[in-house]
């Protein structure tokens, strides 16, 4: 079965949006017989990677058609239950695989609601009436402000560790403590206590942010929203983009895009992303883009590569290695990206900009091996050359290649390099790169907008490798069979490491500590063994747990 990650309202089955001027509302209601696969039914509100897709979906619409929107309020539609987070006969039943990249994704689509709220001045509120539980309740922490109301039944919780014997591990842990700033010892007790917290114990711990009786909740949100609102500075009278169907086409080797091209060699394990840079030079003004609508070049391109990009993370899962090559004129690059850096004080321009951001932070989260190969006739310039600064390694042609028509590889810098798209760990990718060497970023920086040759980019630093065509083919088959060759895990494991240096955030720790240790648990026989918490679940039998500490 191919997992499809698009979407829209109209083909929801478990959310409803609707917008009211500058206030969005986002109602959960969940099919119970609405799950991605079969054997399970999405009962108490509960949620599977189908859910979490049509709400991922649901925030993008809301940042590039609603830019009047400037709270965006979540709440239930089902009585006595807000959510009970991810179903369980699903994780029980799921292969390793697919709970380590739903959890991923769900923690994405959790980061892109605080990266509305941060930088698009798009809030979210979040109304709690009835159990929220898991990751329900990682849901409403995602959000700038949890009201609960106060009818002695209402509870948050985070009950993994004593029900489920796995971790809180869409952020949980991490969000209470780093961003609820939850005392270390009460969350201990939170996170062990399976009935969770209601009422003003919740308020006092900092797991909510205010109570209401049932008879002036309806008043409070309109109140908490209207003041939230006025928070945010996004436009109030001007149109949105509508996103519209990816234009993709299935084959027997991959996907074909407008802009994006995938092409999978199962047999090698190998995936190459072909990106086209834009044929048209960029238009006058800001104004011009909405009659592009989403035909713009960087708006288009940025949603088919997350698109590519999720289909190979949970339809292509044997892949090792992606291959990134691009193709188009250095000029007309450069050009689109002297426009994004010109107008980043437009609304849109501004989202299109934290699009790249996410989804090139999708790529640099991503589990496979990937390189970049500089060619004669490439265009690794400006926001394409960070495709080349995500990968583990950059291969550069030196000189023509013989037969070869194209010019010289080159790659050139923009000002969308230093800045605009930082990594996970808030610095950008060159700045990753030459982590302490301020010298180095700055010699870099001294060379933007001017394309480097094969020789000045190994002398920048800006490339791994430089090969001539007498060397070309054969060096990079053996780095692709030696990279299939490796274990994965381990691959994996090395790879996450290498690629977050420096500072640590509350993201960082999300996925690289959280996450990974989430994984592990994901394989241990005490959460999914046969007598495991997860198999024994709702059966009325006690999980056997081998109590050895490890």
């Amino acid at each position: 079965m191919i997992i499809n990650f698009e979407t829209d309202p109209t083909r929801y089955r478990h959310w409803r949006l609707t917008t009211a001027g500058e206030t969005a509302t986002l109602t959960l209601d969940v099919d119970e017989a609405g799950g991605l696969f079969e054997g399970y039914e999405l009962k108490l509100n509960s949620y599977d990677l189908g859910v979490d897709i049509e709400l991922a979906d649901a925030i993008q619409r809301l940042r590039f058609e609603h830019p009047e929107v400037k709270v965006v309020v979540m709440r239930s539609g089902k009585e006595r239950v807000f959510c009970a987070g991810a179903n369980i006969r699903m994780l029980a039943g799921a292969s390793h695989g697919h709970k380590v990249n739903f959890c991923k994704f769900t923690n994405e689509t959790r980061n892109s609601i605080e990266d509305a709220s941060r930088h698009s001045g798009q809030r979210y509120m979040v109304a709690v009436t009835g159990a929220c539980a898991g990751g329900g309740y990682e849901l409403a922490l995602a959000t700038d402000y949890i009201l609960l109301v106060d009818d002695g039944s209402t509870t948050v919780s985070l009950p993994e560790v004593p029900l489920l014997a796995v971790l809180p591990g869409t952020g949980g842990l991490t969000r209470i403590i780093d961003k609820r700033q939850v005392r270390r010892d009460l969350a201990d007790v939170f996170s062990t206590t399976e009935e969770g917290v209601r009422g003003q114990r919740a308020v006092d711990w900092k797991l909510v942010d205010e109570i209401a009786p049932v008879s002036k909740m309806a008043d409070t949100i309109a109140a908490r929203a209207g003041v939230i609102a006025a928070t945010s500075q996004r436009p109030s009278d001007t149109a949105g983009v509508v996103l519209g169907p990816l234009d993709r086409t299935f084959t027997d080797t991959g996907l074909l895009y407008s802009m994006v091209a995938v092409d999978i060699d199962r047999e090698s394990r190998l995936a190459t992303v072909m990106v086209t840079a834009p044929d048209a030079k960029p238009p006058a003004s800001p104004a011009e883009i909405v009659s592009q609508g989403d035909c713009f070049w960087p708006l288009c391109a940025a949603r088919e590569l997350d698109d590519a990009f999720l289909h190979l993370r949970f339809n292509e899962r044997d892949v090792a290695v992606v291959q990134f090559r691009t193709e188009g004129d250095a000029a007309t690059m450069l050009a689109h990206d002297a426009f994004l850096a010109a107008h980043d004080d437009n609304w849109l321009v501004h989202e299109i900009c934290l699009l790249w951001k996410r989804v090139l932070t999708r790529i640099d989260l991503t589990s496979r091996s990937m390189v970049a190969l500089i060619e004669p006739g490439s265009c690794f310039v400006g926001t394409l050359a960070e495709l080349a600064f995500a990968a583990d390694r950059s291969y550069m042609a030196l000189g023509k290649f013989e037969g070869d028509h194209q010019l010289e590889a080159e790659l050139a810098l923009s000002a969308m390099n230093f800045g605009p798209y930082p990594m996970l760990n808030g610095l950008t990718r060159l700045q990753t790169r030459f982590l302490g060497d301020a010298a180095a970023l700055a010699r870099v920086a001294g060379v933007r907008n001017e394309p480097q040759l094969a020789d000045a980019a190994l002398a920048l630093g800006l490339v791994t490798v430089i090969l001539d065509d007498i060397d070309w083919e054969d060096e990079i088959r053996i780095f692709l069979e030696e990279r299939a060759s490796f274990s994965a895990d381990a691959l994996t494991a090395m790879e996450a490491n290498l690629r977050f240096a420096g500072p640590e955030t509350m993201e960082t720790k999300i996925f690289g500590r959280l996450t990974a240790w989430q994984n592990w648990v994901f394989q241990r026989p005490n959460a999914v063994g046969e007598d495991g918490a997860l198999r024994r679940y709702g059966t009325g039998r006690q999980p056997d747990f081998n109590t050895e500490r490890i």
